[in-house]
C-alpha cells in the first residue's frame, strides 16, 4: 500500500493550488496550515528550492471521531497534501494515504475513518 495518492496536472502552479484549495473545501476539509517550502528554505538557508507548498487539510468531523478513538492520534494530524512545481506549467499533487499511517497505530476503530478520508482524499485529486 503506497503511503501517497498523487497525480501530475498541467497548469500554472498557483492555479493548481487554489484548485486543491478548493477541491478540499468541496469534501469538506478546512485548510489548518499552508506553508511555502520554496520561501522558507530561501529565507532560512539561503537556498533555491522548486515551488512547493504543504497545506494541512482537516475534516473537522472526521478529526474529532479520530480523537475520540485515539486521543494521541493528533501527532498525525492534519492530513497533509502537496503541490509541487514538477517543470513549468506542470504541478504534481499528492496527500498523505491515511489507511497506510493509521494502520501503524493498530487501533481498529480508526480503520473505517482512515477509510472516509482517504475516500475523501482520493476525490481530491482526482478533482483538482
Amino acid at each position: 500500500m503506497s503511503y501517497v495518492f498523487k497525480r501530475s496536472i498541467e497548469g500554472a502552479f498557483d492555479d493548481v493550488v487554489q484548485r486543491t484549495i478548493a477541491a478540499l473545501k468541496a469534501e469538506g476539509f478546512g485548510l489548518l496550515s499552508d506553508l511555502d517550502i520554496q520561501a522558507t528554505l530561501k529565507a532560512k538557508l539561503g537556498v533555491d528550492f522548486e515551488r512547493y507548498r504543504i497545506l494541512g487539510a482537516c475534516n473537522p468531523p472526521l478529526a474529532h471521531q479520530s480523537l475520540l478513538a485515539e486521543p494521541t492520534i493528533g501527532v498525525m494530524l492534519p492530513c497533509n497534501v502537496v503541490v509541487r512545481e514538477v517543470a513549468p506549467g506542470k504541478a504534481e499533487v499528492a496527500a498523505i494515504n491515511p489507511l497506510a499511517s493509521m494502520a501503524e497505530v493498530g487501533n481498529p476503530r480508526l480503520t473505517p475513518i482512515a477509510a472516509e478520508v482517504a475516500e475523501k482524499l482520493q476525490r481530491v485529486i482526482v478533482n483538482v
